[in-house]
């Protein structure tokens, strides 16, 4: 069966074709982030203007390079959280009005659900349960995929994701946004050791996350560093941080999967491209005698073929939505009811 997948959560236009949840034939992708990078930042109201421009287009290309047509999609799934909720509303507002038009069944599809599934594009035949550790610029959580629709939240960041601290540390530092990625190269060329960084922990969550404080400690030692004069190198800055933070999102997850009985780990989201979080979470599991997936890089980001692969499980699972569905800001992973 092949499924029509929508994505708009945040500044990222996407259309895709994939078949039977597993089989990419066609993703296409309008970028905002030249113009996003202008303000150092994505703009909401920016964003929900530029997907509304592009959506309509960017879906009839999705069909025709998948070499297909509305008669050959069994399904329309589409992001309704969690994101900006200007930008949601755009694709489930389309998403609405297509499956209206061609009589197609509507799967509403959470964002973080389709981040794992990534690793079932990348991996066909990954099947659940497995634990999977999902990182990006607005989450960072541990759950357990017990079936391809049921989670269980074993952890989660108690104030900022991990991305978010990537993103802080890459602007400190003065490096261009979207700055994840250029810490990633800066932190390859520093000493991981040459700064000590706080480790937090949060009482009564062993497999929960807090990134705040690291990321203040960051800005502080940069900042006091800049006031003395007292030169540094940016890049040895970006090797301790990135160290810091493989070493609290490995420890925890490869923690949790110890405590359930997990030898299945998956590493979906944004920061999952990052090449030191791949190379330590492989070591560790190596060392462990765990199986890890990892997604591919390309499928990494916001993409329409992640949701249109979750939407193919949603849909054998009977869940389907009404002209009445609506976008959410904020959205429980678990049975996705709002926070």
């Amino acid at each position: 069966m092949k499924i029509l997948g929508i994505e708009s959560s945040c500044d990222e236009t996407a259309c895709a074709v994939v078949e039977d949840g597993r089989r990419i034939l066609s993703s296409a992708v309008a970028s905002q982030v030249e113009e996003h990078k202008l303000y150092g930042g994505v703009v909401p109201e920016i964003a929900s203007r530029r997907h509304a421009e592009a959506i309509s287009g960017l879906c009839a290309c999705a069909l025709k390079d998948a070499g297909c047509t509305m008669d050959d999609i069994g399904g329309i799934a589409v992001t309704y959280g969690p994101g900006l909720i200007g930008a949601l509303l755009c694709g489930v507002s389309f998403a609405k009005g297509l499956a209206l038009a061609a009589d197609k069944p509507l799967i509403p599809v959470n964002h973080l659900k389709g981040h794992v599934a990534t690793n079932y594009l990348t991996t066909p035949d990954l099947t659940p349960p497995f634990l999977c550790l999902i990182v990006s610029g607005g989450h960072s959580h541990i759950v357990e995929v017990k079936s391809y629709t049921e989670y269980r939240v074993v952890g989660r960041t108690r104030d900022d994701a991990a991305g978010e601290a990537f993103d802080k540390t890459a602007r400190v530092l003065g490096f261009p946004y979207p700055g994840g990625v250029y810490v990633d190269r800066a932190a390859a060329q520093g000493d991981p050791a040459a700064f000590r960084l706080p480790h937090p922990s949060v009482d009564g969550g062993p497999y929960d996350f807090s990134f705040s404080g690291l990321k203040t400690a960051v800005i502080n030692l940069v900042h006091t560093m800049e006031q003395r004069g007292e030169p540094f190198r940016r890049e040895d800055v970006a090797a301790s941080f990135t160290a810091t933070v493989c070493d609290l999102l490995c420890g925890r997850t490869l923690a949790a999967a110890k405590a359930l009985g997990y030898r299945t780990v998956c590493v979906a989201g944004g920061v999952s491209a990052n090449s030191h979080l791949r190379g330590e979470m492989q070591r560790r599991c190596n060392r462990e005698g765990i199986r890890l997936y990892l997604p591919e890089t390309s499928l990494c980001g916001d993409n329409a073929a992640m949701i249109a692969s979750q939407g193919f499980f949603e849909l054998q699972a009977g869940n389907t939505a009404g002209p009445d569905l609506n976008g959410f800001a904020s959205l429980r992973l678990e049975n996705c009811k709002i926070c």
